[in-house]
Parts: structure tokens; sequence; C-alpha cells
């Protein structure tokens, strides 16, 4: 989704479906699943070819720009239109609206990160606010959409296998003396397993122990019969949460945690970079408890005695080590209603927006930001004639994830699971709505009921993983991976529709779904939703 400021605000709606959203916008650009690449490259030669990059800032704050602009010379529209399924006039307007706006954003979600070259997705979108100068000032840059209310924050603590706390890198020798030092204890020297790698090493049997808090990785990874096949193969699991999640029954011992939101004190960070306080407002029910006390329990069995701290010292420890939180005592966060990282003293008031350093002569700390230059690579799952309709997955309003947390709960908007396709496909394949069909890609297979949907295009089916306990859509998704980020190839998997006799007669497919709630109690695990 790019949105610019240019003789008034101008919306550019980029999405394989036609959701809500491209209603709200200037024009849609409804480019075919895993062409973005070839995408973002084809505006970023109509920019060049009409002049219109910034040149002084990419001269100012930029590298290996002439690289990138051999790089995509090659993506010229008549190519691009091809690849991406859109009109060479909608892609040149983009470009122009883009280039010419006073301020302008690129915002994106998991329909950008979900492929099997996620990094150089993002990459791709990174080099147009580059080329254009639409970064580091008010109102312009880019702005990954999280999926979840504290993902920014998650990654800010240092659950990344490669990052100390405050975006440290756990391979540089300096930051890990720092942290050593504060913990008394010797940090690898080396990046850690990413998610698609620790399940690679169940595999292997070089990963044989699994701790897993707020997850569902038994419904909500790619590929889900490998990847049961592959938690089922571990000697030794644990799972600490606030529902009973399928992960947790498969589980040798069971966590009962709180809800991070309102049963006990911390921080929440959002995709601004904002930290806030979150506050206790009630008692978690029943044997129900603390992470951080759960955690300092087992340091003790362990043989470490982390003491009773509260989220409050354990929050200034974390001051005292991460160079983005230094000025963020509870008091400032309180007072001030929260606080931009980064905030490095309690002088600082927070930086609205990053990267304004490249503005400046010459960029703080003499570093100036990259070009990379990327290439266009269609997905993993190829299509076919036996598997010749591509599936893309998603997340609809009304539902979260695996359905932990909101399959509990009835919405007037909720229904239950379907396979959406568009009217011109199920004409062809002489299926109704409602009726069940089979949908069968080279992992498995499932049966669903159809929905029409006139927002989809010939050729592209939708599905969500809201509803793994009665229709396990995640049987169907490739787990092909990105190197660089492990993540799974969600968006893009090739499947078959076949028709059956039966049909779908008590439950129609626009009908509610009502599902019972996963009651929290005193002697079974309470656990949260799953991943994004």
């Amino acid at each position: 989704m790019l949105k610019g400021v240019h003789r008034g605000a101008r919306l550019h709606v980029i999405d394989p479906r036609r959701t809500s959203s491209a209603d709200w916008g200037d024009q849609w650009l409804g480019l075919e699943v895993g062409s973005d690449i070839s995408l973002a490259n084809g505006v970023a030669k109509v920019i060049l070819d009409r002049g219109l990059e910034n040149r002084t800032f990419i001269e100012h704050a930029t590298l290996n720009f002439d690289a990138y602009r051999k790089s995509v010379a090659a993506y010229d529209l008549a190519r691009v239109s091809r690849e991406t399924g859109v009109p060479a006039e909608a892609i040149e307007r983009m470009a122009v609206d883009y280039a010419t706006a006073d301020r302008a954003q690129i915002c994106w979600t998991l329909g950008i990160t979900e492929h099997h070259n996620a990094v150089d997705n993002v990459f791709a979108l990174i080099n147009l606010s580059l080329l254009t100068g639409h970064v580091g000032r008010y109102g312009s840059g880019l702005q990954p959409l999280r999926g979840q209310n504290n993902v920014q924050g998650g990654g800010d603590m240092g659950a990344l296998p490669n990052k100390l706390t405050g975006g440290l890198d756990v391979e540089d020798p300096v930051a890990r003396a720092k942290f050593e030092r504060a913990w008394g204890a010797r940090i690898p020297p080396r990046d850690g397993w990413h998610l698609t790698e620790m399940f690679e090493a169940m595999e292997h049997g070089e990963l044989t122990s699994l701790y897993v808090i707020g997850e569902n990785p038994a419904q909500s990874e790619a590929d889900s019969a490998l990847t049961l096949r592959r938690l089922e193969k571990l000697e030794f699991l644990v799972v600490q949460d606030i529902f009973r999640t399928r992960t947790a029954e498969l589980a040798d011992v069971v966590f009962p945690a709180t809800a991070s939101w309102c049963e006990c004190e911390g921080t929440v960070t959002s995709s601004e970079r904002r930290v806030q306080r979150v506050r206790k407002a009630v008692s978690p029910p029943g044997s129900a408890r603390d992470d951080i006390a759960i955690l300092c329990d087992l340091g003790r069995r362990l043989g470490h005695d982390f003491g009773n701290p509260s989220a409050e010292e354990v929050w200034d420890e974390l001051r005292a080590l991460s160079p983005f939180h230094g000025g963020m005592s509870y008091a400032r966060l309180e007072a001030l209603g929260g606080i931009h990282w980064p905030c490095p003293d309690e002088d600082h008031p927070g930086s609205q927006y990053l990267h304004g350093r490249l503005w400046e002569d010459p960029p703080a700390q003499g570093r100036k930001a990259p070009f990379t230059p990327v290439e266009q690579a269609p997905p993993v799952d190829v299509l076919d004639t036996e598997y010749p309709i591509r599936l893309t997955t998603g997340r609809r309003l009304d539902s979260f994830n695996t359905g932990v947390q909101t399959g509990g709960y009835e919405s007037p908007m909720r229904r239950g699971e379907t396979l959406d396709l568009c009217p011109a496909d199920a004409a062809r394949l002489a299926v109704a709505e409602g009726e069940n069909v089979r949908v069968t890609s080279r992992r498995g297979s499932i049966v669903a009921p159809v929905r029409i949907d006139s927002g989809l295009r010939p050729g592209l089916a939708f599905m969500t993983m809201h509803f793994p306990g009665e229709i396990d859509t995640n049987v169907l998704t490739i787990d092909a991976t990105d190197p660089k980020s492990g993540t799974a190839e969600f968006k893009a998997a090739a499947i078959r529709v076949e028709k059956l006799a039966e049909k779908l007669a008590d439950k129609p497919a626009d009908k509610p779904a009502t599902r019972r709630a996963d009651k929290r109690t005193t002697t079974q695990p309470p656990t949260g939703a799953s991943t994004e």
C-alpha cells in the first residue's frame, strides 16, 4: 500500500484481492501473488526514466545507487505489466504520484513478508524510499504494519536469534561483553537459530527440547502435518501460555501464565516505536502466574537465583543495557503517555521518527543508507495442470490467528472457514456457494465449503488459518522459507479444487460459526494465541 500527498491525498492499494481497503483508494493494483519485486523495480524504472528521483538526497545520503539503477533497467512497463498483471498505466500513475508527493509512506503487511524471498521484498520497498527521499522526514517513511500489538516490543527486547536487547548484534564482541558483565554469564558468540532452523533441527535430531511461550506452532506453522511430526519427535516440550492450545496438548509440562494486557505489569511497544505502560487491572485466575515469576522460579530450580524482581526492576535493568530505552523510566512513560525510541537518557524527549540523521550534513555517524538491488523470483510452489489455482492465505477482521482466543466468542461478523473463489472459477468448477469441495496441495488435502468472492480474480483462491480445529488450512501451505528471515511462504500455495457429492446442508458459508470457549482453569494451562 502506497500513500502519498500530491495535489491532495492519494492512496494506491496493492493487493492480489480487491478488499474493502481498495474501495477507499484512488486505484487498486491487483498484482499476481509473489510479483512484488517486479512491481517495485518497475516503479523505480518509471521514476528514473522521468527524472523524478531525488538526486540531492541520493548523492548526500545513499550508497550503491549506480548498481541499483542498472539492476532496475530491465524492468520496463511491458515486462512488469506481464509479470504482475497490473496495467502499465496504473503502475506509471502510482510511480509519479509517489515520486512527486511532498510526503509519502509505504505501508506493508504479511503479504510482503510471508514469502520465500521476504527480505528481498522489503529491500525492494526500501530502495523506493531511498530513490525518492521519502525517509527520515516527518510524514514520510516506511511502515510495516504489525499483526499483533507487541511484535515490535518483542524484537526490541532481544527475542530475535541475532539480536540482544535494544537491537545490538549478538556477534558484536563489544555489545556482548556489556551484557555478559551485567548478567554474569557467557553469551554464545554466534547468532542462534530462527524458527524455521529450529524446526529443521528437530527433524535432524539436533534440537530435542523446546520451550514455547505464547505461541501455537502446532497450528500456525506452514505444512502443519510436517510441523506436528517434528513436535512429536521432541524428547521434552514445555508450553507457557494462557489457553490450552493444540501445542499445549502435546507438551510434557504446561505453565499457566497471565494475560499480559490486563493481569500483570509491564510495557508494550507499537509499530511506531511508542513504548507505553501496561498496568495490572485484574488478578489472574487459579494457578496462573506472571511470566517473570515463572521464569525466576525456573531459574532457581536450575541453579541460578534471580531473586523476585518486579516488572519495573526488570525494566530498569533493561534500560541500563539498551541504547534505545535508557531514558524511559516508568515515571516518564506514565507522565508523557508513552515515548518513542530511541530515547537514550532522561533528558531526551524520544524520537518522533527514525533516520533523520540521513538529512544531516554529513549523515550522523557517517553512515549512509545502501541501495540493495534485488531480482524478481516467482513462488516456489509452481502452478501446473495438476495444481492450477494459486491459494493465498490471510486474516479476517473478526478473528485472530489460529482462533485460540477469538474462536471462543461469537461475533456477528464471523463465519466458519471457507474456500473463497471468484465467480468465474466457481462456474468453471460447477460448484455453488456453501458446497463442500476437496482442496489439495502437494502436501495434503482438506474439505471446505465454497464461498464466492467477486474481489478475487480467476485463478486465485483465499483461506484463513482461524479455524484449524475444523479446517486446517496449513495442511496446504508450503514451508519453503526465506533464508534470511526464516519466514515461510504462507501466501503462495498451488492447489486443485475437486467437486464432491455432498453439500454443506446445515451450516451455510455465510452463517456465523459458534465455537465453545476453552475455559481457563486452576489446573489446566491457560494459553494465549498463536504466532503471526
